[in-house]
């Protein structure tokens, strides 16, 4: 006599569910984003950093860190990939190290700033 396992095929709401929660932890590992005295909402590709006015505000995004260095009035100084820019609400994207940076709000409680992979670089 011969023990054999018995093997189950997976149904197909199971192998979605598991690919599903594969490519959700993909995405995770890929965007890699954490925060202090901020908020990040990332994708594959781009961020958009919400950080808090008044404190020391950083973010690692995408393999970078960007940090918030000063506001003044619609102009915000922040550090991203190791470069200082000056940014103004509706100003085009800057780009630096490979991204796309721009400044989406100035309010007196936070800045909220974007940064994009660079498409071209």
């Amino acid at each position: 006599m011969t023990n054999r396992r018995a093997t189950f095929a997976p149904t197909p709401a199971r192998r979605t569910a598991g690919l599903l929660a594969g490519l959700a932890l993909g995405a995770a590992l890929l965007a890699g984003c954490s925060s202090n005295g901020a908020d990040t909402d990332c994708g594959l590709d781009a961020c958009t950093i919400t950080f808090d006015r008044g404190v020391d505000a950083s973010a690692t995004i995408l393999g970078i860190e960007a940090k918030l260095i000063g506001t003044q009035d619609d102009q915000v100084t922040v550090e991203v990939a190791g470069e200082q820019l000056s940014l103004t609400t509706g100003q085009q994207a800057t780009e630096v190290g490979g991204f796309q940076v721009s400044l989406d709000s100035v309010t007196d409680q936070n800045v909220v700033l974007r940064v994009a992979r660079n498409p071209n670089g």
